[in-house]
């Protein structure tokens, strides 16, 4: 029998979905050394950038960090993740899925929630340049997806260096997100927000895309089923866009994952709907552990009087520590 959960008490000012999803990339600033930049050349001509942590000693883990939709290195959950390694005196490095690093990429495709291509090559990379190397994942929302689909997808042939994951925020089902996303006061203040940044990319990358999107109308998308229809299934091989949030959730992958995996997520997550959290597949797998819990949004979690700390990134890393190190 799995041991109970612990809970997430949240401070008694910090309640609510949208303040517990807004107050970290508004208002939390944790702060690090500076990170020394990797450059990446992909096998199909294009890069991706790793932003490392100072260096660590080599017989250290590594923790690999995946970002959320239009995050970066500088997002306040990477920069939290990396400040629990680092008090660890462990390695870090996040992967900046193509054209997040600040410099758009070369080629047409640019990345979605179920691209495990890069992760995979990248996790093969490292694991060549250092065969003993212990790894530990997170995720954060569109990367918990992309890492527990990679992981179900590899099932027992992923790499033995990496020993567990964890998952923070995941949308387990695209087509629950999009539609609560696409709606009232979500679609308002937070798909607004991501749209306004991947139609800037779009531009960045135009003269690419003469003859493969319909950029005017992709430019005037409104929704993600919109922009998913217009831009991410005919840049990346999918009939459409509930064809692209089928085969890209990671909630039917689970099933298949054969590392010790921690599921975090809110209840109230504005993001994704409750009923579409998945209890079943958690409950049946010996390698699924799942914190479900009423309060956090999304990617918040936030802890203490000064709202500085995550509760879901601490039990994260605790949960590797056992893994990595036990």
């Amino acid at each position: 029998m799995k041991p109970a959960a612990p809970d997430y008490h949240p401070p008694w000012w910090f309640r609510g979905p949208h303040l517990q999803t807004l107050w970290g990339p508004l208002f939390r600033r944790p702060k690090l050394p500076e990170l020394r930049r990797e450059r990446m050349s992909t096998p199909d001509g294009d890069f991706v950038d790793l932003d490392w942590l100072p260096a660590r000693e080599r017989g250290a883990p590594l923790v690999v960090i995946l970002h959320g939709l239009e995050g970066s290195g500088k997002s306040h959950y990477v920069r939290g993740l990396m400040r629990e390694a680092e008090e660890r005196s462990w390695r870090a490095v996040v992967l900046h899925f193509r054209s997040c690093s600040g410099e758009v990429n070369l080629t047409p495709r640019m990345y979605h929630s179920g691209e495990t291509e890069d992760l995979d090559w990248i996790m093969r990379t490292l694991t060549v340049r250092e065969p003993t190397l212990k790894i530990g994942a997170v995720g954060i929302s569109l990367g918990g997806n992309v890492l527990l689909k990679w992981l179900g997808e590899k099932s027992e042939g992923a790499p033995p260096q990496v020993r567990a994951a964890a998952a923070i925020s995941t949308p387990f089902n695209l087509a629950a997100c999009a539609r609560v996303l696409d709606r009232g006061l979500n679609r308002s203040m937070y798909t607004a927000s991501f749209l306004r940044t991947l139609k800037a990319k779009l531009r960045k990358k135009q003269r690419l895309y003469d003859r493969l999107l319909d950029l005017p109308a992709a430019l005037r998308a409104r929704t993600f089923a919109e922009y998913d229809r217009l831009v991410t299934a005919p840049l990346h091989g999918f009939a459409d866009e509930r064809d692209y949030w089928t085969r890209s959730s990671s909630g039917p992958f689970l099933a298949r994952i054969r590392r010790p995996t921690l599921l975090i997520n809110a209840i109230n997550d504005p993001f994704m709907p409750a009923a579409a959290l998945p209890r079943d597949a958690a409950s049946k797998s010996r390698f699924i552990h799942a914190h479900f819990v009423r309060e956090g949004g999304h990617a918040g979690f936030l802890e203490g009087a000064s709202g500085r700390r995550s509760w879901a990134e601490g039990r994260a890393l605790a949960f590797l520590e056992r893994h990595l190190l036990g």
